[in-house]
C-alpha cells in the first residue's frame, strides 16, 4: 500500500471531484492522513470547527473513499492538529508531542497540546493583558516566577490557549521537560482508572513527577471528594519538588462551591488572573489572525461588522468559516454574504440572535442564563438546556461543537443526545406546542 502521504493525496484527488471548490479550499485542503493502523484512519484538520463541518457533512464521503482506495472496511477519526508535511518532529520526542508517523492522540489520558496555540498566534488587549505578561514570565522561568498560576475567566476568553501556549515554548526551549496537560476530566479519570485497577502508584508516578503540570476547568472537580483529596496531595508534591502548576476555572478559586478549603487555598496561593470576554478591538484582531492563516483576505472593514454584531469568541470562527464559504462557492459582494450569515439567513425583521434565544429562553423557563451554562443538572435545567441546543441546531444551522461552547463548553455529543432527545419530545403534542409558543416568544411574539 502507498504510504499515507500518497495515499491522503490520492484520496483528496478523488474528493475534490465530488465537492464544491469551497468547500475543498475551506475545510479540506489543510487536512492530513497522520495514520492507517489496524483498520483506522487518523485525519488532522486545523480546528475543531473544521472537524465538526467535516464529520457532519462529509464523513460518508471520507470514508467511502478511503474504503475504496485501502480496500477494507475503515474507522475514521478526527483529530485537531497540524499537517504531517510540516518538519518532522525529533524522534526524541517528550511527552507533549508523538512522532509524526502516528495518531496524534493522548498519551494515557493526556490531551496533546495544540502547536497553534502560541503567543504569537493569540491576540492581546486590555482585557487579556495581564494574564498574556504573567503567562510568558511562566514559561520563562517555570516553578520560580508565580506558582501556581491561577487563570479565570468565562468559555471562550483564550485561557486553554495561553497554558498551551506555556506549554509549546516550554516544550521547545526544553524538549526533555515533563509536561501533563489535563482537563478535569482527564484528571478525574485518571484518578477513577487508579481505583480501579487498584494501582495508585501508576497515577502518582505519571502526574507527581512532572515538571509542568497544566489542569483545565478546575470548577468540574466540583464535589467529587476523593478526586480533591488526589489533587490536594500532587498538587503539595509538585510544589515541594519545584514543579510549575498551572491551572483555569470559569471563576475565582474562593467562588467555586463544593471544593475544600484546603485546596481553594492552594489555588489562591500563587497568582490568581482574571481574562475579561474581548472587546471589540480584541474581537476584529482575533478574526483577521483567523482570516490570515486560512489564506483568505478579508477587509478590515468587514471584519468590523462581524466583530460588533459576534460577541462571543468561539462563535468568531464559526462565523468566519460560513463567510468564507459562501463566498468562494458564489462569490459576489462579500459584504452582503455577511449581513445573510450575520441574520442567519433570515429577513432583518424575522430574525434574532443566538445570544437573545438563550436569554429568552431563560426567561420562558423562569432560570439564570448562568444557570443554563453552568454544569448543574436539575432536571429543569437540563430540559432549557436541551431545548436550547435544538433551536441552535434546527433555527441557526449551528455546528455542535459551536453550540456546546456557548452551553458552558458542552462536548459535541452532549449536544447531539440533546437535540435527538427533543426530537423525540416533539412526538408528543403538550410538548410540541409548548415548542411552538418558545419559539414564537424568540420572534417576538409575546406569551399567552
Amino acid at each position: 500500500m502507498k504510504n499515507v502521504q500518497e495515499l491522503w493525496k490520492t484520496i483528496l484527488s478523488e474528493i475534490e471531484t465530488e465537492v464544491s471548490r469551497a468547500n475543498f479550499l475551506t475545510l479540506f485542503k489543510k487536512t492530513s492522513l497522520l495514520s492507517f493502523e489496524e483498520g483506522v484512519a487518523t485525519i488532522s484538520a486545523p480546528s475543531t470547527m473544521i472537524i465538526d463541518l467535516l464529520q457532519k457533512r462529509f464523513y460518508e464521503i471520507i470514508k467511502k473513499t478511503i474504503d475504496k482506495h485501502t480496500g477494507r472496511e475503515v474507522r475514521v477519526i478526527f483529530v485537531p492538529g497540524t499537517s504531517i508535511v510540516e518538519e518532522r518532529v525529533s524522534t526524541k520526542t517528550g511527552p507533549l508531542f508523538e512522532e509524526y508517523e502516528k495518531p496524534v492522540l493522548p498519551i494515557g489520558h493526556l490531551p496533546k497540546v495544540r502547536k497553534d496555540y502560541t503567543f504569537q498566534t493569540l491576540a492581546v488587549s486590555s482585557s487579556n493583558q495581564l494574564a498574556y505578561v504573567s503567562a510568558q514570565t511562566v514559561a520563562k522561568k517555570i516553578g520560580e516566577a508565580y506558582n501556581p498560576l491561577f487563570i479565570y475567566g468565562p468559555t471562550g476568553v483564550g485561557k486553554t490557549h495561553l497554558m498551551h501556549a506555556i506549554a509549546n515554548q516550554v516544550y521547545e526551549a526544553n524538549p526533555n521537560k515533563k509536561i501533563a496537560c489535563l482537563t478535569s476530566e482527564d484528571f478525574t479519570n485518571e484518578v477513577v482508572e487508579a481505583i480501579r485497577t487498584n494501582d495508585t502508584a501508576r497515577m502518582k508516578k505519571k502526574l507527581r513527577t512532572v515538571d509542568l503540570f497544566i489542569l483545565d476547568d478546575v470548577q468540574f472537580m466540583a464535589g467529587k471528594e476523593r478526586v480533591q483529596e488526589e489533587l490536594f496531595h500532587t498538587f503539595n508534591t509538585l510544589i515541594d519538588r519545584g514543579s510549575q502548576i498551572i491551572m483555569s476555572s470559569d471563576r475565582p478559586p474562593s467562588e467555586i462551591k463544593k471544593i475544600e478549603k484546603r485546596l481553594s487555598s492552594r489555588f489562591a496561593g500563587g497568582l490568581t488572573v482574571d481574562i475579561e470576554p474581548p472587546d471589540f478591538e480584541l474581537r476584529t484582531a482575533i478574526l483577521l489572525i483567523k482570516a490570515k492563516r486560512l489564506d483568505f483576505n478579508l477587509p478590515i472593514e468587514t471584519a468590523k461588522k462581524i466583530a460588533e454584531k459576534t460577541l462571543d469568541t468561539r462563535s468568531l470562527e464559526g462565523n468566519l468559516l460560513r463567510i468564507m464559504t459562501e463566498f468562494q462557492a458564489k462569490g459576489g459582494n462579500i459584504e452582503k454574504i455577511v449581513e445573510k450569515i450575520l441574520n442567519n439567513g433570515k429577513d432583518e425583521e424575522n430574525h434574532y440572535h443566538p445570544d437573545e434565544l438563550i436569554e429568552n429562553l431563560c426567561t420562558f423557563y423562569r432560570i439564570k442564563p448562568t444557570q443554563i451554562k453552568s454544569p448543574k443538572r436539575d432536571a429543569s435545567l437540563v430540559k432549557a438546556r436541551q431545548v436550547a441546543m435544538y433551536i441552535l441546531r434546527k433555527e441557526f444551522g449551528l455546528p455542535f461543537v459551536e453550540i456546546g461552547n456557548m452551553l458552558g463548553g458542552r462536548d459535541h455529543t452532549t449536544v447531539m443526545h440533546g437535540v435527538g432527545k427533543v426530537e423525540n419530545l416533539l412526538l408528543e403534542k403538550k410538548f410540541s406546542e409548548e415548542m411552538t409558543r418558545i419559539i414564537n416568544f424568540n420572534r417576538g411574539q409575546p406569551l399567552d
